[in-house]
């Protein structure tokens, strides 16, 4: 089962047990839990349900893994030629690390099966003509 959520203007799509790294929550500590509201899309398998924007009633929770999680530096470097005019400053964005515990949507069926009828419904692949002339051959 997977969802998708808003969070931020930006789209994530997240299952059970993903690690997400979103916005920075100020006061958010390791352990607290966060809710996400904004559910846009779910399935679990079968037909998928669709908000308009967002499902109604549908919630996503998460645990927060790491309070402050720093993104990459950012140099900016002004200059202006002939006029010793030099400016060098960074910026390192602040995030919060997140970890889906749980996807609940009302009136969705979850339909997915187990890994182990998955493995016997797979087919064997089908030679290629390759593989199949040297058979040929030593049947001659």
């Amino acid at each position: 089962m997977f969802a998708v959520i808003s969070d931020g203007s930006r789209q994530y799509r997240v299952q059970e047990g993903d690690t997400v790294i979103v916005d920075y929550r100020e006061g958010a500590e390791a352990g607290h839990a966060l809710r996400f509201e904004q559910v846009l899309l779910a399935n679990a398998g079968g037909a998928s349900t669709i908000g308009m924007p967002a499902i109604s009633g549908a919630l996503v929770e998460a645990t927060v893994v790491d309070p402050e999680v720093k993104g990459i530096k950012l140099e900016i470097g002004k200059f202006r030629r002939r006029k010793n005019f030099r400016r060098h400053t960074g910026h390192r964005q602040k995030y919060t690390s997140v970890q889906i515990t749980a996807i609940t949507v009302p009136g969705l069926e979850v339909v997915e099966k187990p890994a182990e009828e998955q493995a016997a419904e797979k087919k064997p692949a089908k030679k290629t003509a390759a593989e199949q002339k040297p058979a040929e051959q030593k049947a001659k």
